[in-house]
Formats: C-alpha cells, structure tokens, sequence
C-alpha cells in the first residue's frame, strides 16, 4: 500500500493471526477488515460479535466508521483442519424433548472443536447422541447457543432446530433464561452480595486473556455468598451479560479470585484443585 494507506502489520502464531492497523480509510469497520483479511463480511461480523477486534482498544460495531487516527485490532484463530465427526463420548443429557436439550457438560471437556481440540468435544458427542442439530451456530457449533469454559462443569442448552437457537438466543438476550455458576474464592467476602458492574475486553498485554478495560463491553455480574470456609468463599455468581471468562475476571477485579484460577488468580494453585472451581 501507499504511504497514505492504512498501516497494517500482521503476528502469525500457532493460534492464529493478529492484524494491527493504524492510518485507516473512513470507512465501515467489517469491510475494512475484510479487505486486509480476505475473509467474507458475514465471517468478520461474528469475529467482532465475539469480541476478537477492537478499536483503540476499546468495543467495537461491524459497521462503525472508521476514522485515520483509529487503531484496529483483530485476532482471528487459526484455521480448524480437522472434519468435524461425530464420536462415541458418554453424555449425560438430564433433559430433552424435540426441541431443545439440555446436557451437564463435565470438567474437562471443551464445548466445541478450536486449535489444539479437535476432537472429544461436546459437539463431537452431541453430533453422535442427537440426530437433528439447529445450524446457526455454523458447521463447527451445531446446536451450541452458549458456551463454558473448559475447565468449568454445568448445565449447557442444545439447539435441535433454527427456530429453537433463535428463541433461545432471544430469552438470553433478554435476560428470561438466566445462568447461575457456584464458584469457590479465595478469601473471605465480608459482603453478604456484591454486584459488579465492570466492562470486559481483551487484555492489551495478552490477546488470549481478558481483562477490565474501561473501552470494553458492558458486564454485570451477581455474586451471592453462601458460606464462609475462612480463607475462602462458596458463592452464587448470577450472569446478567456473557462476556468470555467473565465471573473469572470479574472475582479477579474484586480480588477473590476462583480458588485453582491459575489465569487470573493464584499461579501456584495452593489447593491443587488444577483449575478454576
């Protein structure tokens, strides 16, 4: 490009690729980063609804227009080469009907197939276990409406037609199916509830982690102690958005981490637990 074009510089890693730019035209932001990506608009805008691209490091909308003084980041993961394929994987499924399923998903398991998971997913299970999966989610998340983390053992609901993805997708958004995570903390929450209201973007130090940004998205966590151990906390974490890791970072910010949180809590993992509770 020009010396009056934008500025572009691209990190190649194993995950994925991060395009930098600075100097950009003023323009829509999911066009622009198509044309530096070569990817297709459509795929652009679910990367922003993800969260993967920011504007001075801040939030950002598909179509917001730019200005030259911007700078514009993107992390795209690294292409999946693996065929998607059902697999035998035991599933405990506590309720389903033609509709909708709803799967305890365990410790351990990832929701659905990324760089360095690419098989013994929840969808490689659910695709073996269920016929009939909505295709919203895309051919790598048939019938996934929400995600937890790995690490993170719980309730997921399953999509089995577009018209149920869309409903419940909507009751998410609107706050009519809501989630409760229990947590251990470290430490001891004097506080009998504490509403956190603290905006999430990814980490300008670590593409891979989040943190509190005041550029980031709006997030609102519940916290509601249940019991006091001492040096730690059982607690009742009710979600009023769905930011990724976000009870994580948000227990993090008010310094009671999740006990075994080696990310954003305590690197050592002093009750051996080998990931967040």
């Amino acid at each position: 490009m020009n010396d009056n074009g934008p500025k572009i510089e691209i990190i190649e890693t194993d995950e994925g690729a991060l395009y930098r730019a600075t100097s950009c035209p003023g323009e829509r932001l999911d066009l622009f980063l198509s044309q530096i990506t070569g990817e297709s608009r459509s795929y652009i805008k679910r990367a922003i609804g993800l969260g993967d691209a920011t504007v001075n490091d801040g939030d950002c909308r598909p179509g917001q227009k730019l200005r030259p003084a911007d700078a514009v980041e993107l992390f795209l993961s690294a292409p999946k080469s693996a065929r998607l394929e059902a697999e035998d994987i035991p599933l405990d499924i506590v309720y389903q009907d033609e509709d909708i399923a709803v799967i305890d998903k365990p410790r351990g398991m990832v929701v659905h197939p990324a760089p360095g998971n690419e098989r013994g997913t929840l969808v490689n299970a659910v695709m073996f276990h269920i016929r009939d999966l909505s295709g919203i989610g895309g051919e790598l998340r048939p019938g996934i409406v929400h995600r937890i983390d790995k690490l993170t053992s719980g309730l997921i609901a399953i999509a089995k037609n577009d018209e149920a993805h869309r409903a419940l997708s909507e009751q998410l958004k609107r706050r009519e199916m809501g989630r409760v995570y229990l947590a251990l903390a470290d430490g001891n929450i004097k506080e009998e509830r504490l509403d956190i209201n603290a905006p999430i973007g990814r980490s300008a130090g670590d593409r891979k982690r989040m943190a509190v940004t005041p550029n980031g998205r709006k997030a609102e966590t519940n916290i509601y102690v249940l019991h006091r151990f001492g040096d730690y906390t059982l607690a009742a974490a009710s979600l009023k958005t769905g930011r990724t890791h976000q009870i994580r970072v948000h227990m993090a910010y008010v310094k009671h981490p999740i006990s075994g949180d080696v990310v954003y809590g305590n690197p050592k993992d002093p009750l051996s637990i080998g990931g967040q509770a």
